[in-house]
């Protein structure tokens, strides 16, 4: 969800107008339409405020809940590995810098070249 969706959506939440919030964030009401509309991104200093009369973090507003979701992709793959190699694998992983996990990757690559 864009963060005008999360703006329109907690505005809602709370049972507020768009009139009412914008009065209270200090911004104009057509400004907030095209946040909502995701037409215009809210500086920070915007959000702060928006976030601030909606009492929620700022963060709720620019979560994505699509970064909650576990993919197709990564699912089956579970799936495939087994959930206990999975979670060993992941807490393996959280030991290691991006760097080193790719060349770990690599190395398991070469190791399995060379099986063939």
């Amino acid at each position: 969800m864009a963060v005008g969706e999360n703006i329109q959506r907690y505005r809602n939440l709370k049972e507020m107008t768009k009139e009412e919030l914008a009065l209270k964030a200090r911004i104009g009401v057509h400004t907030l339409e095209a946040y909502e509309s995701n037409q215009r991104v809210p500086e920070l200093d915007t959000l702060l405020k928006i976030s601030t009369v909606l009492d929620i973090p700022a963060s709720e507003l620019m979560e994505d809940e699509e970064e909650h979701k576990v993919d197709e992709e990564l699912h089956r793959l579970i799936q495939q590995v087994g959930i206990k190699r999975t979670k060993l694998l992941l807490r393996k992983a959280q030991d290691f810098s991006e760097d080193e996990v790719l060349k770990a990757m690599n190395l398991l690559y070469d190791l399995k070249d060379e099986k063939k």
